[in-house]
């Protein structure tokens, strides 16, 4: 359904965005207890745990900002919360693919999970489907080698779909939080996003070329 369709960093130009969204963290209390009664002395203690967001490091890709991070271009806001990089052969990638019955991942080295929230900021309809085949949002990881989409076979026809993204459309304010799989076999040189809508280009390195 998808056009693969290649946008080049060159169409992003002066319009690169880059913007930081901060670090959520998940706050554990504890509470001290002797004997069955809870001691009066005992403070209530706040640990801070943080999100496992990426696995970027396993691969030689040192960060330059660190995850969500957000970028805007002609009405369209696209944050990545979370990207894991897995060998397509790997338990963790061949569980999502069977589970959602993910196309195109026999030759591809690898399997790329996402979890990302995008939002129409304009005032007009923005969709991927069969009336407009062009990719709004393109990661790279090595120059101009980018990563291909995965169709989840399973529920391709289901749009708007939160737990595997294939197809969608957002109404002006609509927003939307979903799981989308790419597949890849490049090489890791660096990570940089680039989102297109309405002719206007937007991006933002996440890693520097090495």
């Amino acid at each position: 359904m998808m056009e693969k369709k290649m946008i080049s960093k060159s169409m992003v130009g002066k319009t690169v965005v880059k913007s930081v969204l901060a670090g959520v963290l998940l706050a554990c209390v504890g509470l001290g207890v002797a004997g069955g009664v809870a001691d009066a002395t005992a403070a209530n203690t706040t640990q801070a745990v943080p999100i496992m967001r990426d696995n970027l490091s396993k691969y030689g890709l040192k960060k330059e900002v660190d995850l969500p991070v957000t970028v805007e271009a002609g009405g369209l806001s696209y944050t990545l919360e979370k990207i894991m990089i897995y060998d397509t052969k790997s338990e963790t990638a061949q569980a999502l693919i069977k589970k959602y019955g993910y196309t195109g991942t026999e030759d591809q080295k690898y399997f790329i999970w996402t979890k990302i929230t995008f939002e129409n900021k304009s005032g007009n309809l923005i969709q991927l489907s069969s009336r407009d085949l062009n990719p709004k949002w393109m990661l790279y990881f090595d120059n101009d080698n980018f990563a291909y989409p995965s169709m989840p076979a399973k529920n391709a026809e289901q749009v708007n779909n939160k737990d595997a993204l294939w197809s969608w459309n957002l109404k002006p304010g609509q927003k939307l939080t979903s799981y989308e799989a790419f597949t890849y076999s490049g090489e890791y040189n660096d990570f940089f996003v680039i989102i297109r809508n309405k002719g206007i280009s937007g991006g933002i390195n996440i890693v520097m070329e090495k």
